[in-house]
């Protein structure tokens, strides 16, 4: 691109880049193109810079949309591009450096192009601007049969499927990885959810569609390895007088440097993006593997991407399938499941951890008969448990994460024999040892609480009142905390009731003869009601299925006796009130034998030797609480929106605010 160019400032007037988006065509065989992207440039360090380089791109594409069509420059550089992908996985193995470098460059130019053309133009006007070859003066339209469009989404699938994952490769595969994204950003543009169009269809049924499985599995393995960026080497080539430009990316291999657009994208100093963002092509192909497994499905066929998440297995499974899957795989199980317990600081590992249970059911049971599932769940609790910072779609992952591990009894049951010490994230109390389930029972009913009286959802203490519903019945040997938590939750329960209740009654009586409409006290009673009966189902379960294993329970519970009085003859809590009753008056009537002035250690062991005594048989049996995740009761296409959301906020360098964003900002509200 003519001479290097060391300042974002520098772009529109660069001679070389002025002949590439200029009105004279320039053949492929041109020495121009060696030139053009053997470019050197100090990358941006700052949110500042980046935009800079984004803002001086702007106008360099819009002359090229003006002038590509009589010139077919883009298309060309293109075609440079894709002659050098066929050498690449050689030039690797030879360690051929030069090679490597300057396709990355190219790959990068047509990347900031690229994010421009979708911005200011439809797939199908984007269609024609790779169309277009060089022609004679005056004559204008496309040429030749060849699909540029569909070769190069092609060419960079090949790419990071069989290009190894080295230092010297690690800038070219995050381009690839960021190039698929770039494309599918044309959902960032639109208020309705995309559900065809071209790229769509190339990704979906084109010359990708056979190298489905290879793609998950290869951007599943960038997520397990983690592989940081690699640091800056010794600058392999000087710049020379005739050198090219390097803008946004640097110069790869040649200087080891990344910019804004790899680590962070949030654009502080390099520094702090290296601290927060040091795994750039790990999280790249986390957010391109989410986004094509949530594309949806054709009018005839299936996304391919979300089958191959859905079906594929334990490298040390041996066992032949009955039905052969489609696009399935084998991968290490293992190594994935370090890589999940590791990553859940980040939205888009919780909703991968969501997604593979869920839906993949060898993955499922995988990680459901793991013995350390404490370094699984403690992260997903610790998202909870600082749920005034986390975005309320990253909290309901994790709830939904945790619903669906309590669907599984042997998992409720295992969680209560994990003991831990010292959980310094917990800062309400300390907690020197509890046991992981007593733990989980915590951090649910703190949501619950939160929830009460801040945000307000249904939806959020629906889902965690079934977690603590699933978990019932198999609790044991609860902590004091704990069962302390779970009846002072009752007690806000019956508190915020008997507020609502008395509200209704005085504004009743304020209304005498007044016709006007009363406020809707009654739907408000019914929901506060609905949430005390299942909290009353929940303690009911545990006394019914667990009375000798949770003393501290039973001690919490008639402490507080007298908070379940007002609810023994209320209609809606009769039945389920008979069993707490009964062992209420049980217990009471055995401490009454045992004298006055009681110890709390004379107490546990009345209650203790009293919860062997009771017959079980005087216990009313309910029905099981079995709660099941179901992802119908999400809003139609939830995911889509979550996702792009996601992509839009990781620093993939789309930050424009086009028109259909609104759909994709999902704050924490």
């Amino acid at each position: 691109m003519g001479a290097n160019t060391s300042q974002v400032s520098d772009l529109s007037d660069n001679p070389s880049l002025k002949a590439l988006v200029g009105t004279e065509s320039i053949s492929e065989n041109d020495p121009f193109w060696n030139q053009l992207i053997s470019f050197t440039f100090i990358s941006p360090t700052s949110s500042g810079d980046s935009k800079l380089l984004e803002e001086a791109v702007i106008p360099l594409a819009k002359t090229l949309i003006e002038n590509n069509p009589r010139t077919g420059n883009f298309g060309a550089l293109v075609k440079i591009f894709l002659g050098r992908t066929k050498e690449l996985k050689i030039s690797t193995e030879c360690q051929d450096q030069l090679f490597i470098w300057q396709a990355h460059n190219a790959l990068f130019m047509i990347r900031c192009l690229l994010k421009v053309f979708i911005r200011e133009m439809s797939e199908e006007e984007l269609h024609l601007q790779f169309s277009y070859q060089e022609r004679a003066p005056g004559f204008c339209g496309e040429t030749g049969s060849e699909d540029l469009l569909e070769e190069l989404l092609s060419n960079l699938v090949h790419l990071i499927v069989e290009v190894p994952l080295l230092d010297i490769t690690y800038s070219i595969l995050f381009e690839a990885v960021t190039m698929l994204l770039v494309f599918f950003s044309y959902q960032l543009f639109h208020k309705d959810i995309l559900r065809d169009g071209l790229i769509y269809q190339h990704v979906m049924k084109g010359r990708c569609l056979c190298l489905t499985s290879r793609l998950v599995k290869t951007l599943l393995y960038n997520f397990i390895r983690q592989e940081k960026c690699p640091p800056p080497a010794t600058h392999i080539f000087e710049p020379k007088a005739e050198g090219g430009l390097l803008y946004g990316l640097a110069s790869g291999v040649a200087s080891g440097l990344w910019s804004v657009f790899t680590l962070g994208g949030a654009g502080s100093r390099a520094g702090i993006d290296q601290e927060h963002n040091p795994l750039p092509l790990s999280n790249q192909s986390l957010l391109l593997l989410l986004v094509l497994a949530n594309l949806t499905d054709g009018p005839d066929w299936p996304n391919p991407y979300r089958q191959a998440i859905t079906c594929f297995r334990n490298t040390q499974d041996t066992s032949s399938l009955p039905v052969e899957q489609p696009h399935t795989f084998q991968i290490n199980f293992n190594s994935l499941y370090t890589a999940l317990c590791e990553q859940q600081r980040s939205d888009q590992a919780t909703l991968l951890l969501y997604t593979l249970l869920h839906q993949n059911a060898n993955m499922r049971t995988y990680m459901l008969s793991r013995t350390d599932m404490d370094n699984l769940v403690l992260p997903i609790l610790e998202i909870l448990y600082h749920v005034e910072e986390r975005n309320s779609h990253h909290v309901y992952m994790a709830l939904i994460i945790l619903l669906i591990l309590t669907e599984d009894d042997a998992f409720n049951r295992s969680i209560h024999e994990v003991v831990l010490k010292n959980i310094s994230w917990y800062t309400e109390r300390s907690l020197t040892e509890i046991s992981l389930g007593s733990l989980l029972i915590l951090v649910v009913i703190r949501t619950i609480q939160f929830n009460m009286t801040r945000t307000r959802d249904k939806y959020l203490h629906t889902n965690c009142l079934a977690a603590l519903a699933n978990m019932s019945a198999q609790f044991r040997c609860l902590h004091q905390y704990a069962a302390q938590r779970i009846i002072s939750l009752f007690a806000l329960l019956s508190k915020k009731h008997n507020k609502v209740l008395e509200q209704a009654t005085q504004s009743l009586r304020g209304r005498q003869g007044d016709n006007t409409a009363l406020p809707d006290y009654a739907q408000d009673l019914n929901v506060i009601e609905e949430v005390i009966r299942m909290m009353l189902e929940i303690i009911n379960s545990c006394l019914c299925n667990s009375l000798h294993h949770n003393p501290n329970l039973v001690y919490a519970l008639l402490y507080k006796r007298e908070l379940f009085e007002q609810f023994r003859t209320h209609p809606s809590f009769q039945d389920i009130m008979q069993n707490l009753d009964t062992v209420i008056g049980f217990f009471s009537q055995r401490l009454e034998q045992a004298g006055s002035d009681l110890s709390v250690e004379r107490v546990q062991e009345v209650i203790m030797k009293g919860a062997q005594a009771l017959p079980i048989d005087r216990l009313k049996k309910f029905p099981e609480l079995k709660f099941k995740y179901v992802e119908e009761d999400q809003p139609e296409d939830f995911f889509i929106p979550y996702v792009w959301s996601l992509v839009f906020n990781s620093g993939v360098g789309l930050h424009w605010s086009p028109h259909g964003i609104e759909l994709f900002s999902m704050d924490s509200g």
